[in-house]
C-alpha cells in the first residue's frame, strides 16, 4: 500500500482531522502498521518514541470504535491503552482528542497524582477508552469503578520502559482481567526476554513491525564532556545557557532535591526554568511541560522516572547535570534531543566521584566522549580520578559496591522500586 493510499483507508472524518493537523505523508511505523490495524490483526511493533507511533494505533482505534458502534456501559470501557508514565498517558489523550475531534469516540486519562473522583465520574457516564498508568487502573479496579470484561480493543505501549519502571506484575494482573476474545496492540522499542515473553502471551498470531531507526540515536547526537568539580557544576551550567543557543535544554539530575536546588540556582541567575519529577502535584508537572513547550520555559529540569515518555520537539540541548547510575540511561536522557532523525546536542558534567560512572557509559556507546577543556571551570582532579575517588560516594556511611542493589538505589532517585506501582 502506498503512502496516499495508507491515510485514504482512513474514514472520512479521520481524514479530515488528519488533513487539518497539516500530515499529508505517513511515518514508516504508520505506514506499515494502519492497513494491518484496521484489517483487525494483533501487532507488535518495535518503535522508538518520535516515529509517530501514537497516531499509528490512535487512528485505526478511533475507526474500529466508530464502526463496530457497540453501546458504552458505566465502568466498563471499550477500549484500555495502557502506558507507563502519566505524561505519556496525557499525551496520547491529546491524540484522541486530536484526531478524534469529528467522531463520536468518548475517552478519558486515568494516572495517579491526582484526585479520582473526575476520572470516577467520567467511567460512570460510560466510555469507549481509556488510556491509563497501571497504578491509579489497579487502584480503580479494587475499587469496583471500572471492569475490562468488555474491552474489545487492548494496546499496551511502552513495555520495555514498564519492564524499566517495575510495572510488569502489574500490567499482568491487568491482562489477567481482559476478555480472551480481543483485539491487542504491543509497542516496545527493545526486546528483553521478559517484554518479549509477555508479548508472546498478550498476542494472537500478530504481525510484527520493526522500525529502524536509522542512525542510532547517540551518533545523531554532538556529545561533548566538561570535567568539572561538584561544587561549580552550578556556575558552570549558568555559564552553558548564557553563552550557547540553548533556547530548549532538558537537564538532568539524579534526584528530586538536586532538581529543586538547580532550578533555584537558575532563577537567581535569570533563566526561566521549572522542575518535573515525582514529588510535584500533576498540575504542577502539567504546567511545567506546558511552559517548556511553549517557550514559557527555557529549561527544564528532571529526574529520570520524570521524564520517561517526554516527547517535546525542538529541545536543543540535553545537559547531564549529574551523569546516571545506569549507563543505558544516558542513551534514554540524550535521545531527548535528537527526535525523529533531527540532530542535538548533548552536554555531560562529570565530577570525580562521576569518573567511574563515565567510563561505563563510553564502553557502553563505544566511544570517547569529545572533552572540552576549554571553560574555566575544567577540572584536572576528575579527569584523572582513579579508584574509591573516581566511584559514587556510600550512602549511610556503608561501603557498597558499584552498581549493586539497583531498586534501593532507585528508590532514593525519582525512580519507584518494584513496590512503588501505585504512584502510576
Amino acid at each position: 500500500m502506498n503512502s496516499q493510499n495508507v491515510f485514504a483507508a482512513l474514514m472520512e472524518p479521520l481524514q479530515r482531522a488528519v488533513a487539518e493537523e497539516g500530515y499529508t505523508t505517513p511515518t514508516p511505523i504508520q505506514q506499515q502498521a494502519i492497513p494491518h490495524l484496521l484489517q483487525g490483526r494483533d501487532l507488535l511493533g518495535c518503535a522508538q518514541t518520535g516515529t509517530g507511533k501514537t497516531a499509528a494505533f490512535t487512528l485505526p482505534l478511533l475507526q474500529e470504535m466508530t464502526q463496530t458502534k457497540n453501546p458504552t456501559h458505566p465502568g466498563r470501557p471499550r477500549a484500555l491503552i495502557l502506558t507507563p508514565t502519566r505524561e505519556l498517558a496525557a499525551q496520547i489523550g491529546d491524540s484522541i482528542r486530536t484526531y478524534g475531534r469529528h467522531v463520536k469516540v468518548r475517552h478519558t486519562v486515568i494516572f495517579g497524582g491526582v484526585g479520582q473522583h473526575p476520572q470516577v465520574q467520567a467511567l460512570r457516564r460510560g466510555l469507549d477508552v481509556v488510556v491509563a498508568t497501571p497504578g491509579r487502573l489497579l487502584d480503580l479496579m479494587q475499587q469496583g469503578h471500572i471492569h475490562l470484561d468488555r474491552i474489545e480493543l487492548f494496546v499496551l505501549d511502552e513495555a520495555d520502559r514498564m519492564l524499566d519502571m517495575g510495572f510488569i506484575p502489574s500490567v499482568r494482573k491487568v491482562v489477567a482481567r481482559l476478555p480472551k476474545k480481543r483485539h491487542s496492540l504491543f509497542f516496545s522499542a527493545t526486546m528483553p526476554p521478559v517484554v518479549a515473553d509477555l508479548a508472546r502471551q498478550l498476542l494472537h498470531n500478530p504481525v510484527q513491525i520493526t522500525i529502524d531507526p536509522g542512525k542510532p540515536t547517540v551518533e545523531r547526537v554532538v556529545q561533548k564532556l566538561m570535567f568539572v568539580d561538584k561544587e561549580n557544576k552550578d556556575a558552570l551550567l549558568i555559564d552553558l545557557i548564557a553563552g550557547h543557543n540553548m533556547d530548549k535544554v532538558l537537564i538532568f539530575t539524579r534526584t528530586k532535591r538536586g532538581a529543586d536546588r538547580v532550578v533555584r540556582k537558575l532563577h537567581d541567575a535569570g533563566v526561566a526554568a521549572s522542575a518535573i519529577h515525582g514529588n510535584k502535584s500533576q498540575t504542577a508537572r502539567t504546567s511545567a511541560l506546558y511552559g517548556f513547550k511553549t517557550g514559557k520555559v527555557r529549561a527544564l529540569v528532571a529526574t529520570d522516572i520524570a521524564a520517561r515518555g517526554l516527547d517535546v520537539d525542538g529541545i536543543t540541548h540535553v545537559v547531564n547535570y549529574e551523569l546516571p547510575e545506569e549507563p543505558e540511561t544516558y542513551i534514554h536522557r540524550i535521545g531527548r534531543t535528537a527526535r525523529a532523525g533531527a540532530d542535538g546536542d548533548a552536554v555531560a558534567f562529570c565530577a570525580a566521584r562521576e569518573r567511574e560512572s563515565l567510563r561505563l557509559i563510553e564502553r557502553l556507546i563505544r566511544k570517547s566522549i569529545p572533552v572540552d577543556r576549554s571553560h574555566r571551570y575544567h577540572s584536572e582532579k576528575a579527569c584523572h580520578a582513579t579508584g574509591a575517588a573516581a566511584r559514587p560516594e556510600p550512602k549511610s556511611g556503608r561501603q557498597r559496591p558499584f552498581g549493586h542493589d539497583r531498586h534501593k538505589r532507585h528508590q532514593g532517585h525519582g525512580a519507584p522500586g518494584p513496590r512503588h506501582h501505585r504512584q502510576g
